[in-house]
């Protein structure tokens, strides 16, 4: 798969991915696949329901300071759950740019795994005690992962911060 000389985020993206992950002790399984036009078909491509592909999403405080929310993809994050669980009356979801800014990643291979900046890490309570897929740096790749290692390796917040779609 092509990367994206502009920023040159691919290649370097996963390695730090996979880096960041051997530094926690955690072990993961990436595997290449085909582009994907929707979390819905990148499932049906992995060969998993949505609800195992789970969305790295970052949120930017008022304050201009960010965190992860890790939420299942049959899902969606509950603001209301989230604002009240981190103690703020306003968060939102930055412009792409931003979102590379914040973290090193671009849109659709974020990860808190190798993130540049260490945010801070919330996880949607339903993505425990099963194996996930997720961003894994780079275009063209997915992860596997055990998500109580993952949430218990990124030191995680683990609650109900999601909603039905």
């Amino acid at each position: 798969m092509a990367g994206h000389p502009a920023n040159g985020t691919d290649g370097v993206g996963r390695e730090r991915f996979l880096a960041d992950a051997k530094a926690r002790g955690l072990q993961v399984d990436v595997v290449e696949r085909p582009a994907a036009r929707s979390l819905e078909e990148a499932a049906g491509i992995l060969g998993i329901p949505p609800a195992d592909i789970v969305k790295s999403l970052v949120v930017k405080h008022k304050d201009g300071t960010f965190l992860f929310a890790l939420i299942p993809g049959d899902r969606q994050i509950s603001w209301p759950k989230l604002r009240q669980l981190v103690g703020v009356n306003k968060l939102s979801l930055p412009p792409a740019d931003i979102a590379l800014e914040a973290t090193g990643y671009e849109r659709g291979t974020i990860t808190p795994l190798g993130s540049t900046s260490p945010w801070p890490v919330y996880a949607d309570a339903t993505i425990t005690g099963r194996r996930i897929s997720m961003g894994a740096g780079a275009h063209g790749y997915s992860a596997f992962v055990d998500a109580d290692a993952l949430t218990s390796a990124l030191g995680a917040v683990v609650a109900d911060i999601s909603d039905p779609m």
